[in-house]
């Protein structure tokens, strides 16, 4: 606690720093593999992730969530558990593929058989290493985690390249995402050394069992909620469909959700250290989400704004269609960046029934909405999707900050400038594209327009509408942190 405003700082430049590789490695494999594999590749593993990516909120059972919110576990504790951990992922790699014949008589595809059978590898991949990362994220050693974030995605992305260039279609992907999460586990036992004990009964094991089945129940009802339209895609509209709905959702995706993970990994550690000391809580949170969303409006609104150019210069001319899809998934982005800091804040003061509760009511009106939007197609399932979510809005606002230090208030107040920020620089940005559309081909009109709308945008947010102030702190803060690495200390 001594130096947590120091850990947290710089946690929040390693991590920052992380999500920039990241973002040009995914984006970079993004690219090459568009280029490379044909809309039908894509969908194929699409439709098998909609049914495991279900099953993936499970690998954990939420108990690296936690190991990180209690203020103290023993080695015995995250032993045992490490075996759970276990168990659990060997279990639904199990599920996965006895899962396997029935997704692919489901879409009428045999092929969907095999690859989720080789994906089901993944679960018990993730759970070997599930307690290793907890125990990190404990000691705040966010240099570490960064560095084995983006090594294990430099494998996956190097393996799915190779693999597609050597013509293996979508076996490509199905190896790039077994392959990483192998890395990844690798990296952890590495970088911590620890050795898992035996399985004990221990106390306290039971309480937090029970916080990650809460937070596993609350992510899988919401995970239903938020992708039961790419399963309506794949079974009624075909593989080429969901192919591009599904690299459309990722490309506009991609930021908010680095960035995102990022803040969450980093947050809910220091939130969890505060939540006996709300005054310090309710600043750390302020300032953490006025960044968060300073930092992901304009990246979506580049994505919104100039969807077409986007997807010429990132995915190539086969894949056009997913520019409208863009448009109209943007609006859930940045509901997305909103509401997510929300859960950090709630599960760090134990309070994640609640994230349960809004969940199982959240749900149901998400999946009637689909089956409204499914004779529309795509379109009409990505419009009801944002749709939807904008609706939700407010009231699950209101839900999640109900008897908490923060107010209603201080959420509208945070959003409210980098919104009038975002209507401005968009509005100018968008009026360069219209001087310079005929002149200028997709790839300098993309980053004349971009660079456009991050300068007027950081320009109003900064000056006109005072918001230097939490940036200021961050580089203060930054600038005075001891140079010391923060992987000699423990907790």
């Amino acid at each position: 606690m001594h130096d947590l405003k120091r850990r947290t700082l710089r946690g929040g430049l390693a991590r920052f720093g992380a999500l920039g590789a990241t973002f040009v490695l995914k984006m970079g494999t993004i690219m090459a593999l568009a280029r490379l594999l044909s809309p039908k590749d894509f969908g194929l593993v699409g439709m098998v992730t909609a049914f495991t990516g279900v099953l993936s909120f499970l690998r954990d059972f939420g108990l690296s969530s936690a190991a990180v919110q209690r203020a103290t576990i023993s080695e015995e504790q995250s032993s045992t558990l490490f075996w759970i951990n276990i168990l659990f992922g060997v279990l639904l790699g199990l599920i996965a593929v006895v899962m396997a014949p029935a997704i692919a008589a489901l879409y009428g595809d045999p092929r969907l058989f095999s690859i989720a059978a080789v994906l089901a590898l993944g679960f018990p991949f993730n759970a070997a290493g599930t307690q290793h990362q907890a125990l990190l994220q404990r000691e705040m050693r966010w240099t570490t985690l960064a560095v084995i974030s983006v090594v294990s995605l430099m494998v996956g992305a190097a393996i799915a390249i190779g693999g597609a260039e050597a013509g293996y279609g979508y076996w490509a992907i199905v190896w790039m995402s077994i392959s990483s999460p192998l890395a990844s586990t690798l990296g952890l036992w590495l970088a911590t050394g620890w050795v898992p004990g035996m399985p004990q009964r221990q106390p306290g094991v039971r309480s937090l069992m029970l916080f990650g089945a809460i937070a596993t129940s609350s992510s899988l009802v919401t995970y239903v909620a938020n992708n039961a339209e790419k399963v309506l895609i794949g079974r009624f509209w075909g593989a080429a469909a969901i192919g591009i709905y599904g690299r459309a959702y990722q490309l506009v995706n991609i930021p908010t959700e680095n960035l995102n993970a990022a803040f969450a990994e980093v947050g809910f550690s220091a939130l969890s250290r505060l939540q006996d000391d709300p005054i310090r809580l309710k600043s750390y949170f302020v300032k953490g989400f006025s960044l968060l969303l300073g930092l992901s409006l304009p990246i979506t609104l580049v994505c919104a704004l100039f969807a077409d150019d986007l997807v010429f210069v990132v995915l190539g001319p086969k894949w056009k269609d997913a520019a409208a899809l863009i448009r109209l998934l943007a609006p859930a982005i940045v509901i997305f960046a909103i509401v997510n800091p929300l859960e950090w804040l709630i599960f760090s003061i134990g309070l994640g029934a609640r994230s349960l509760k809004i969940a199982l009511v959240f749900a149901p009106s998400m999946v009637i909405s689909y089956v409204i939007a499914l004779p529309y197609g795509p379109k009409g399932l990505a419009f009801a999707y944002s749709a939807m979510l904008t609706l939700w809005l407010i009231p699950r606002i209101l839900w999640c900050v109900h008897g908490t230090v923060i107010s209603l208030r201080d959420i509208l107040l945070a959003v409210s400038r980098p919104a009038a920020s975002g209507v401005l620089a968009g509005g100018v940005a968008f009026g360069v594209r219209l001087m310079n559309s005929q002149v200028l081909s997709p790839l300098p009109r993309l980053v004349l327009e971009s660079s456009v709308l991050f300068v007027t945008f950081f320009g109003v947010l900064l000056l006109a509408e005072g918001q230097k102030s939490p940036y200021l702190d961050l580089l203060r803060g930054l600038r005075s942190a001891p140079v010391a690495a923060e992987d000699t200390a423990s907790t």
